[in-house]
């Protein structure tokens, strides 16, 4: 059986400086994501394009997704194994290219989850339910390029 879900999102650009888009640098790559009952989310384009270093970038929320969707499938897997996390944290990375001929991509992201466990709990099983994860990722499974995950484990 598939099941389908939808997800409405309102992005409205908010950089409209005075002239619109009458050239390149007239106007800000500032916008707003939003969706119905939610808090917005203040977003440009990464710096490197002209946008807000303080706010977030379709390229930070890409990773975020990722390490994001790992992470809520890796919880759910440790719940259905009888193995408790008591912390959870990912500095992930990824690496974009950029070509004159097709714009930018991403090449990888990597996560490097470290993951904090209680005593006596089963150390191999921790670290393969990372693969598990990484395969019933929603998002990791929508991308087109690698991405890698370079767990570490600590014990409480």
């Amino acid at each position: 059986m598939q099941k389908q879900h939808a997800y409405l999102i309102n992005v409205v650009w908010t950089g409209n400086l005075g002239s619109g888009t009458s050239n390149y640098k007239a106007y800000s790559r500032n916008h707003q994501i939003s969706a119905s009952g939610k808090l917005p989310i203040f977003a440009s384009s990464d710096p490197a394009f002209r946008g807000d270093v303080s706010r977030y970038n379709p390229e930070d929320l890409l990773v975020a997704s990722l390490s994001a969707g790992h992470m809520l499938w890796y919880l759910h897997l440790y719940a259905d194994a009888g193995i408790t996390v008591t912390d959870y944290r990912d500095e992930a990375s990824g690496t974009m290219t950029e070509t004159e001929d097709r714009g930018g991509f991403f090449t990888e992201v990597t996560l490097h989850p470290t993951v904090k466990i209680i005593a006596g709990a089963d150390i191999e099983k921790a670290l393969d339910l990372h693969e598990k994860a990484h395969h019933l990722c929603f998002i990791a499974n929508s991308v087109n390029f690698p991405v890698l995950c370079e767990p570490s484990l600590e014990i409480e």
